[in-house]
């Protein structure tokens, strides 16, 4: 593995991840594993009344990427509609998968731009997207 992946960027980022608390009263919870690394990540949501993030809860148990990436997610999707992060999640795994786009949708992504050349790291780096995005969409109905 690469040391350019685990860089101080990516090591701040995983340290200091926002929201990092589970809700007491969730509309919807959601826990995506990896199975290649058994990276694991729990969001749970509540959605205001105009389907806007409004609460979120994480608990991460993953590899300083997959920390990387909930921070950047977290930081950032707050007040976004269920369309908007399932967007994102869609996003993020094309260009993981396919290349097929850049980074830029989502503010701070880039840092995590080298591991596209790592496959085993892709899945962890998606969790806490695929994870959100399921969650609103199990909240918003």
């Amino acid at each position: 593995m690469s040391a350019s992946l685990y860089n101080t960027d990516i090591l701040r980022l995983a340290a200091s991840i926002p929201h990092h608390q589970r809700l007491a009263n969730p509309q919807a919870s959601v826990e995506k594993r990896s199975p290649v690394c058994g990276s694991r990540v729990t969001v749970d949501v509540r959605m205001d009344d105009d389907g806007h993030l409004a609460e979120l809860g994480l608990e991460v148990r993953a590899c300083a990427l997959g920390q990387a990436s909930a921070s950047l997610m977290a930081a950032h999707a707050m007040g976004m509609t269920a369309g908007e992060l399932v967007d994102a999640r869609d996003r993020l795994l094309a260009y993981l998968n396919k290349g097929e786009r850049d980074l830029e949708f989502w503010p701070g992504l880039n840092v995590l731009a080298p591991a596209k050349a790592y496959p085993a790291r892709h899945a962890s780096i998606a969790l806490s997207f695929e994870a959100l995005a399921e969650a609103v969409q199990k909240a918003a109905g």
